[in-house]
């Protein structure tokens, strides 16, 4: 039986896909993925605001120059703890169920512990079982709703997961 991670390592080497911080060139292709991903996708504008403000935090998955997911993941530093917070996590259509997710969020953990954080959090779409199944696999927890938070009004589940330091 293949496992997801034998997906992934095949990916690695055929594709050689690597993991890089996002630049303002890779806006268009994140752009694109960012349609194909969400009902409310971000403006151009917000894309490039939050790789110039989390810039040591935005991760890309590519091979030969072709882009298959990205995360934007901020740092918040609430002057008694301080959480990594992914913003925006998506990757391709057709490169989905291969890992790429998984390692995109591995990456971006990383970056917030080095970057002093002791937990991760991100809010998702009520309506999202797909994705609240992802991020729960990976140790992610539901800790409160947020009513009406996504511009049609649907509610987002607030899910943390916290890291052992």
């Amino acid at each position: 039986m293949i496992t997801l991670t034998d997906k992934l390592q095949t990916l690695m080497q055929e594709k050689s896909l690597r993991l890089r911080k996002i630049t303002l060139l890779d806006i268009a292709a994140v752009q694109e993925i960012e349609r194909n991903s969400f009902p409310d996708p971000w403006t151009r504008e917000t894309l490039e605001d939050a790789i110039i403000s989390f810039s040591d935090t935005v991760f890309i998955a590519e091979s030969s120059g072709e882009i298959y997911g990205y995360i934007i993941c901020g740092i918040e530093d609430t002057g008694e703890d301080c959480f990594g917070h992914i913003c925006s996590l998506a990757v391709r259509p057709d490169m989905r169920k291969m890992g790429i997710g998984t390692t995109l969020v591995k990456r971006a953990e990383r970056a917030a512990i080095m970057d002093k954080a002791t937990a991760m959090q991100l809010e998702v779409r009520v309506s999202n079982t797909e994705a609240i199944r992802f991020y729960t696999k990976l140790g992610y927890e539901p800790v409160f709703h947020i009513c009406g938070y996504y511009a049609d009004t649907e509610d987002a589940i607030v899910m943390m997961k916290w890291f052992r330091l």
